[in-house]
């Protein structure tokens, strides 16, 4: 049985994407924090998402790509303040993207007490204040990351005018990863059930309480999924017309 959403998780979390479009707001706050990799000076690349979209599989992979040089990368803030201050700052940029319900779904299981309603209110105010600035990065869909994230690579390349090296989906190099993944996030973790509710990898049982959330999710106001559903769309689009 999943947690009922508690009122101070919810909280907190309507606050903090509220504030999260914002970069004179979002980012000195994300430095306090100590949450995710914030733009700087020697930042060369920003990788950005809602939260459960690839992006640790897209940083993992993007520096393992760039060996032996070490990456600069900002990344994991989850906030578009971060892709926002790239843009204005001319700094490459990519935003990875995934369908709102599965998105939604997957970030409801990994943070206890949150209800698909509030994460898909989130999800709105992620995507909807990057419209904008759309022409300013690259965008890649979920299921490209996964299966081809040299393309996407690329398409930063041929948009920025940089010369990244594309990563290459070899066994090696995709074992690597998720076990980078997984130490990660079990160093994290306090107990088996939380690394495997957590962990950014196919787990079955996962799957099955993803099954059992989608009614609750369908039953958020159609309004609310509509607009998450046009934003995904829009940035979709950008994917496709670069690609």
């Amino acid at each position: 049985m999943r947690e009922r959403a508690r009122p101070g998780t919810v909280l907190a979390y309507e606050l903090k994407t509220l504030v999260a479009r914002y970069p004179a707001l979002a980012l000195p706050i994300q430095r306090v924090r100590r949450r995710g990799e914030v733009l700087g000076p020697d930042t060369e690349i920003v990788i950005e998402s809602f939260p459960r979209s690839a992006s640790s599989f897209a940083v993992a992979a993007f520096r393992l790509a760039q060996e032996p040089h070490a990456s600069r990368i900002a990344h994991h803030t989850h906030a578009p303040a971060q892709v926002i201050a790239a843009v204005r700052r001319g700094v490459p940029a990519l935003v990875l993207i995934r369908e709102p319900e599965e998105a939604v779904l997957s970030h409801v299981i990994y943070t206890p007490g949150l209800s698909p309603e509030a994460s898909l209110r989130g999800y709105v105010r992620f995507h909807e204040p990057l419209l904008p600035y759309r022409h300013g990065f690259v965008v890649g869909l979920f299921e490209e990351v996964v299966s081809d994230f040299g393309a996407v690579i690329a398409r930063v390349n041929a948009r920025f005018g940089t010369s990244f090296r594309p990563f290459e989906h070899r066994p090696e190099h995709l074992a690597r990863i998720d076990r980078e993944i997984e130490e990660d996030y079990r160093s994290r973790a306090r107990t088996e059930a939380e690394l495997e509710r957590t962990v950014p990898l196919p787990i079955e049982t996962r799957r099955a309480l993803k099954e059992r959330l989608r009614a609750a999710y369908r039953s958020a106001p159609e309004r609310l999924r509509r607009r998450a559903e046009a934003a995904y769309e829009l940035l979709r689009a950008e994917a496709t017309r670069a690609g």
